[in-house]
């Protein structure tokens, strides 16, 4: 039976965002931010969150798109969070009280943050800005967010239910047979990691520094490994970021990029476009990406790929990892 590719395709144009995605969203700084769920639900909190493709696979992907001095307030996740840079300057801030340090990111840049550690970020940039963001696992859990970010959403009227429903006290009553999650009391912040700005950097792979790690490919361009090995064109590629975050996450980029022979896969990979023109194929079937586009490649089927465009091409892989 044929797929239709393009159900597995999803532009960034077409992508129906969430306004008020989590309890902060109506707090200054955060209020003038687009949360998009492209691949599975993500973290979300807005139980009306539009889902683009929502076969599990092993991993989910989101998009932030913010205005000057927006973002998202302060929380920690349990499984993975990776940010790819795609429009904008980006500050991204940690520790409970966001003071345990800050770097600044720019298009193409990647950062893997970790688990249990409470981390912020904020387009610093004029214009909008706008991050993708891979998440681990088919469910990636809930956020848990600062004392002091619940306290200040909740003088907007927004509060989080302890079953993680978020409710908006000026629209609708809380249930009686529910009630408002409890803060993190001090004992519980206690466990949370601390991270120097030198530790993080670890886990940062800046866009201007890939020509010292990539991987060239006389013939076929260049290949870039985040997290995790990746194998590609007969070649295996040693990551940059020491994390294991359930999934891999690699790169191919220049201006005469190509993969020529067909390879499959039992377990999901996506493309997403960053700059250029990539032409897909598909067994017998073919789809163009452009910048911001992700496209699922199905499962088990042949693929490989050229970028068609004359200009600099990038695009990232993402996979499925085998447990």
């Amino acid at each position: 039976m044929s797929i239709d590719l393009n159900t597995r395709l999803a532009k960034f144009k077409d992508l129906v965002p969430s306004k008020v995605p989590f309890v902060e969203g109506k707090l200054e700084g955060h209020r003038d931010r687009l949360n998009y769920s492209v691949i599975g639900p993500g973290v979300s909190e807005d139980a009306k969150q539009n889902v683009k493709i929502a076969e599990a696979h092993g991993f989910n992907i989101g998009g932030v798109n913010a205005a000057h001095m927006n973002g998202s307030g302060l929380h920690s996740h349990t499984t993975a969070e990776v940010f790819l840079v795609y429009q904008g300057c980006w500050r991204f801030y940690w520790g409970v009280d966001g003071k345990d340090g800050e770097v600044f990111l720019n298009r193409g840049d990647v950062a893997s943050f970790p688990t249990n550690m409470f981390r912020g970020f904020q387009n610093v940039g004029t214009d909008r800005g706008l991050l993708f963001v891979v998440l681990g696992e088919n469910d990636p859990g809930v956020i848990t967010w600062t004392p002091k970010t619940l306290s200040a959403a909740k003088d907007t009227g927004m509060v989080l239910l302890d079953d993680n429903t978020l409710v908006d006290t000026d629209l609708k009553k809380i249930p009686e047979d529910k009630k408002i999650l409890d803060p993190l009391n001090e004992s519980e912040i206690k466990s949370f990691d601390h991270y120097s700005v030198e530790d993080i950097e670890k886990y940062i792979v800046k866009f201007g520094d890939l020509d010292k790690i990539k991987f060239t490919d006389s013939a076929n361009g260049n290949f870039i490994a985040y997290i995790e090995q990746l194998k590609l064109n007969g070649h295996s590629i040693e990551p940059a970021i020491s994390h294991h975050p359930g999934f891999n996450l690699g790169a191919v980029y220049g201006d005469d990029v190509r993969v020529k022979e067909f390879y499959t896969s039992n377990k999901h990979e996506v493309f997403m476009c960053l700059d250029g023109q990539w032409k897909i194929y598909c067994e017998d079937q073919e789809i163009i990406i452009g910048p911001k586009d992700i496209f699922s490649v199905p499962v088990n089927m042949k693929r490989r790929f050229e970028k068609i465009s004359s200009e600099f091409g990038f695009m990232y892989l993402i996979r499925e990892k085998d447990h």
